[in-house]
């Protein structure tokens, strides 16, 4: 922590201490958007105030009518692996994919990152549970990057060498959050199989005879089996205190079958019946920013934008691409800015139970942006557990 400025406030004689203070900015609180000043000190904020503001801290930032809002929260980016391997086959060490990955959540705004780290045996796609447990470990022992970095597990219940590899990432408490997902050809994401031997022949390298391969090894698995395999691994979520969440669920009846196991939240629903069933029994929703931004799914799935409509969207993921969730909150919907805001920040962390942050109030964890949203978002400055770790001011 940097050395703290005192200031006198001549009026009165009150010595006010800050370390940070950020004035004339527009504030996204959990309610409105109001003028003013927030005051941060030791890593809290410690006053939202609408109009002048007469204090002085040893950062001082001008906002210039500028939007300040939490820091972002993702809870499924799995943009890591662009940066581990810039192309396929050609990978840099962890440490410097996740240094590189660092510095461009924090420029998108994302303060609080939940790296999607797929447990997944498909080496063709560079991903292995050998691959993950050395992002895991890189992750964990790592003690110089600027945001709050977390492990979300997603698991591919197809591979049972997978299931072994969560169990012990989760007894070992290296997950925040963990997912389970089935690329199953004729279910889900690829319920036209030749959809999934598309994408296995050309995003995973595979030849006509493997992917043949894999869609008999997958479509073999019987229901039963994959049943016990998200058992197994929501059993150990649970003995370690971790939320756990699907991916690409389809139909109510699926739905509902997650929500007996004891899932939590229902992430990338491809359907709005999906996601509505979801909703009804209490689950928590989560759709890609990617989605919204570029104006529909990739796979012709449920589009961010109608599940908004239909208020079935709890909060947004990365996904892919960081900076898509920066832009999302800007996309207009129709709703205030503080709900559009609050589906990047505030619902994400209360639906993993990070109650401390994702919120402009007094007493909040100050992780917090300063955002120029014009002609595209962009951030100008970050603090990270109040703490400046970023500055990215254009000429003016």
């Amino acid at each position: 922590m940097s050395e703290v400025v005192e200031t006198t406030d001549c009026t009165n004689g009150t010595t006010t201490t800050y370390d940070v203070v950020v004035e004339d900015a527009r504030i996204v609180t959990p309610n409105e958007v109001v003028r003013g000043s927030v005051a941060v000190d030791d890593g809290r904020i410690v006053a939202v105030e609408t109009g002048e503001f007469d204090a002085d801290g040893d950062t001082h930032i001008d906002a210039d009518g500028r939007v300040l809002m939490p820091g972002l929260i993702d809870l499924h980016g799995d943009d890591i692996e662009q940066h581990l391997y810039p192309r396929s086959n050609a990978a840099v060490d962890p440490p410097m994919a996740l240094a590189s990955a660092d510095r461009a959540n924090i420029s998108s705004g994302i303060t609080t990152k939940f790296h999607a780290i797929a447990f997944e045996d498909n080496p063709e796609k560079d991903r292995s549970p050998e691959l993950a447990m050395d992002l895991v470990e890189s992750i964990r022992s790592n003690d110089s990057l600027l945001a709050d970095h977390r492990i979300h597990a997603r698991c591919e219940i197809t591979d049972a060498p997978c299931i072994d590899a969560v169990e012990e990432v989760l007894v070992n408490d290296a997950a925040s959050l963990v997912s389970v997902m089935s690329h199953v050809p004729g279910k889900g994401q690829f319920r036209n199989i030749e959809k999934f031997r598309e994408y296995y022949e050309n995003d995973a390298n595979l030849s006509v005879e493997e992917a043949d391969e894999l869609i008999e090894e997958r479509i073999s698995l019987t229901e039963a089996e994959l049943s016990t395999r998200i058992d197994r691994i929501v059993t150990a979520a649970r003995d370690s205190g971790v939320v756990v969440a699907s991916h690409d669920d389809e139909t109510p009846v699926e739905v509902e079958r997650l929500d007996d196991r004891g899932i939590d939240i229902s992430e990338y629903p491809i359907t709005l019946d999906a996601a509505q069933r979801a909703r009804d029994l209490g689950m928590f929703t989560a759709m890609g920013a990617p989605n919204l931004v570029r104006g529909g799914s990739q796979w012709g799935n449920l589009a961010t934008e109608e599940a908004i409509e239909e208020d079935v969207a709890d909060a947004l993921l990365a996904d892919y691409h960081p900076p898509s969730l920066l832009a999302a909150p800007f996309v207009d919907t129709g709703e205030t800015l503080s709900t559009r805001v609050a589906r990047v920040t505030k619902n994400p962390a209360d639906a993993v139970g990070l109650t401390d942050r994702g919120r402009v109030k007094e007493g909040a964890r100050a992780d917090l942006i300063l955002v120029d949203p014009e002609p595209t978002p962009v951030v100008e400055h970050a603090l990270v557990d109040g703490e400046p770790v970023y500055k990215a001011e254009a000429p003016r």
